[in-house]
């Protein structure tokens, strides 16, 4: 049997992660597994959890060198957990973390666990490089050769261009336009203002920086090679200066969309720790919040809708699961990939025909209160480390929600691929 017929409530114990630094900047010379080792480490180390053995380990990249094809199992021999602690790899874009807590969850409330782990990687920093195909096709010709003449042979048709590295992208094969430019189309569907993006960015830097200096972030980030906090954080932006910033992704005049506000490059790693409530007792460890309903959709962002929309399909059937109103959350933790989009999501909530055409509803779900929005910084001013997101936010919500002693908290991310992940936090 998969489980035992009845269901537990798993818990989130707590959170570790490193600061978000800029790309090329203080994790330059760092692996995925580097940064993953030593978000693990803390989170061990925080815990009291050295040389314990926990039921598994879910965590992934989603930039990785072919040499990570054990990135979990590898760092968890890194972290100072037992070695009999198993792991495995996952990968679902943006929502990689998330979906790593889920499943962790999932195997928790089936009894098939007592503990473990939820987490994300991404370096922009150390990316794989590799030759195209046709240089690739020369080599493995000659590995395959028999003689010294049929290994020889293949490199006869060597030419200069073979050597230009092939640098990974971050364009949808399928429609060969990055995020950006994606979201750029979803702006002026939605018809969404450069002002109204660049003060989201604004009030995204500004929360980030007021919950660092009120020490929000203290316990839960772990300084790493020098850097103790996301260095992407501007203390003194200002639509003043958000509005010198030239668009990025369309340059013809018509574009609103600038490096101010749309996610930079960034690198980073985070981890949740999840429990039953009996595992966590009889250790003495605080159970910060529960997750109550998640929720992923996809999209058809080929030929019918916005390649980052898919979060607006699955918070709506989440709701609908839960028997909730959008307004029934003290907190909304909304990941910023870009301001366009976040705000594009909450537009078509507000949208009766959206809501009607789309989502089957007969009403519009309605407007959430922006000062219940991302309120400790969002992805805008912290940086977006596309497989650690997740967990940077699951964190902090549950904080938040553990500071208050009630309420609840609702999870929005968006992904490559039109694919969303979304989930409920709720407090003990």
């Amino acid at each position: 049997m998969m489980h035992d017929g009845t269901s537990r409530s798993d818990a989130i114990v707590g959170s570790a992660r490193i600061p978000i630094a800029r790309s090329h900047t203080a994790y330059k010379n760092a692996s995925n597994l580097d940064m993953m080792s030593a978000t693990l480490k803390a989170l061990v180390d925080k815990y009291q959890l050295a040389g314990q053995t926990l039921g598994d380990v879910s965590l992934g990249a989603v930039i990785e060198h072919s040499r990570d094809w054990n990135l979990a199992r590898e760092a968890v021999l890194s972290s100072g957990l037992s070695p009999n602690t198993p792991a495995f790899d996952l990968q679902r874009a943006c929502g990689t973390s998330l979906s790593g807590c889920v499943m962790i969850a999932n195997r928790i409330a089936l009894g098939q666990i007592d503990a473990g782990i939820g987490a994300g990687t991404d370096t922009v920093s150390d990316p794989p490089i590799v030759y195209d195909d046709e240089y690739r096709s020369i080599m493995m010709a000659s590995y395959r050769g028999r003689s010294f003449g049929q290994r020889f042979k293949p490199w006869l048709g060597l030419r200069p261009r073979h050597f230009k590295p092939v640098l990974p992208g971050v364009e949808e094969p399928r429609t060969k336009l990055s995020m950006g430019q994606s979201t750029e189309i979803t702006a002026k569907e939605w018809q969404i203002t450069r002002e109204e993006q660049d003060a989201l960015a604004l009030a995204s830097h500004q929360k980030a920086e007021a919950a660092y200096a009120e020490g929000f972030y203290d316990d839960l980030i772990v300084p790493f090679e020098g850097l103790s906090k996301d260095n992407n954080v501007r203390a003194d932006s200002s639509m003043e200066k958000l509005a010198k910033r030239k668009p990025v992704f369309d340059r013809s005049g018509a574009g609103t969309m600038t490096a101010g506000n749309s996610t930079p490059r960034t690198d980073g790693a985070a981890s949740i720790l999840r429990a039953s409530e009996d595992w966590a007792r009889e250790r003495g460890l605080p159970v910060l919040a529960y997750l109550d309903f998640c929720k992923v959709a996809a999209v058809d962002f080929v030929n019918e809708e916005g390649l980052l929309m898919a979060p607006a399909y699955a918070v709506s059937d989440m709701l609908t699961d839960a028997g909730l109103s959008l307004q029934d959350f003290d907190f909304y933790e909304i990941h910023e990939a870009f301001a366009a989009q976040a705000l594009a999501t909450m537009k078509a909530w507000e949208s009766a025909e959206f809501c009607r055409n789309k989502l089957g509803r007969d009403a519009p779900l309605g407007s959430i209160d922006r000062d219940k929005l991302n309120v400790k910084g969002g992805s805008l001013a912290m940086g977006h480390p596309f497989a650690a997101t997740g967990g940077r936010i699951v964190g902090a919500l549950a904080k938040l929600l553990h500071q208050k002693g009630s309420g609840r908290g609702l999870v929005s991310i968006c992904t490559a691929g039109g694919m969303g992940g979304t989930a409920i936090l709720s407090a003990p």
